[in-house]
């Protein structure tokens, strides 16, 4: 195995501590990327997935634990940035089961001593939480989807207010993932009047969302051509590029998906094209101020309050990018390097 190397964008040393593990009795192999603590303990979901190698699940998890950090600075809130990868989940002769996997990664939670606070990410549940909570202390079992979709819905009106001086009534809104959090995000849109699109790679489940909120089905080799108001991109990341740029047909890119751009120099070429870019770290953070505030103890009326604050936030970035001639991306950088107290930014 060598990790010498990485497409990341980041140096190795720009993460804070980088685990890999292989544990021979269950099968797991995991990687942990702490990206920063200046904060606080750092805060970052658990992907479980195939990759293609070892190398490859690095460099998903150092860019997602960056991401990390920045959301939970840009958000105010007292945590750092992490994420972890689970790369061998299928059951193999060497896997006995997922619980025994899941045990096994409890004991490297357990480990870490604290600096390391793991919640749900793409291919985990609530169960596999309960079962690392059995192994390993401050372990938060919730879902946020709810409060992700509750802040990416306040965001998507404040970036509305500041485009075309209204809400989102009659606007046309494509949601890319129908998932928990887009699910949730087209209902709260077709409440407020917005038409609402939707794509997913599981047609049914994007009709039975559409379906619900009225709305029409994309298909999903459709949806970066596809003329909208505001594209709400809520599955993977990595989706805008330097050649794809051109064939976007919205006026908005705001949505709950992770490292959406894959170089930074595609929120340049969005703000040339006059397209409102909101960064996912500002926009996505309900779920990770949500986890906080469980672990904080924060009442309802508290986190209630804090998740919309995720819309003046945007409109915060947009105004102040507009005036400026920056990218929200920089400006949202901007404020979270100033919280950390040194720069960081998404890995290019």
């Amino acid at each position: 195995m060598t990790l010498a190397t990485s497409d990341s964008g980041l140096a190795f040393d720009e993460t804070e501590e980088l685990v890999v593990v292989h544990d021979r009795s269950t099968g797991l192999g995991a990687a942990v990327a702490i990206d920063d603590t200046t904060l606080g303990p750092a805060i970052g979901g658990i992907r479980w997935r195939r990759y293609p190698d070892v190398d490859s699940a690095i460099t998903e998890v150092r860019r997602l634990a960056r991401v990390m950090t920045l959301k939970s600075a840009v958000a105010g809130i007292p945590s750092g940035g992490a994420k972890s990868v689970i790369f061998r989940p299928d059951p193999t002769p060497e896997v006995a089961t997922r619980r025994s996997v899941m045990e096994a990664f409890g004991h490297l939670v357990k480990r870490l001593g604290g600096c390391y606070v793991p919640g749900l990410d793409m291919g985990t549940v609530l169960d596999d939480l309960r079962v690392l909570s059995t192994q390993a202390p401050d372990i938060c079992v919730l879902e946020p989807s709810a409060q992700t979709a509750i802040g990416v819905f306040a965001g998507i009106t404040a970036a509305a207010e500041v485009r075309w001086g209204g809400d989102v009534a009659g606007r046309h809104v494509l949601i890319q993932g129908a998932g928990h959090v887009g699910s949730e995000l087209a209902v709260r849109l077709a409440q407020a009047g917005a038409t609402v699109a939707v794509a997913d790679v599981d047609h049914e489940r994007a009709q039975s969302v559409a379906k619900a909120v009225d709305g029409v089905v994309v298909p999903v080799g459709e949806v970066i051509g596809h003329p909208c108001d505001v594209f709400a991109p809520c599955a993977v990341g990595r989706l805008v590029d330097r050649d794809n740029v051109g064939t976007f047909a919205c006026e908005v890119i705001a949505g709950a998906a992770n490292d959406v751009l894959t170089h930074r120099q595609a929120a340049d070429l969005l703000r040339d094209r006059g397209i409102d870019y909101v960064p996912d770290f500002l926009i996505n953070s309900g779920g990770v101020i949500a986890i906080h505030a469980q672990r904080a103890r924060w009442d309802s009326d508290t986190t209630a309050e804090a998740i919309a604050g995720v819309g003046a936030r945007v409109r915060q970035v947009l105004r102040q990018a507009r005036a400026s001639g920056s990218t929200p991306l920089d400006i949202a950088e901007r404020i979270a390097s100033e919280r950390v107290g040194h720069h960081v930014s998404v890995p290019d």
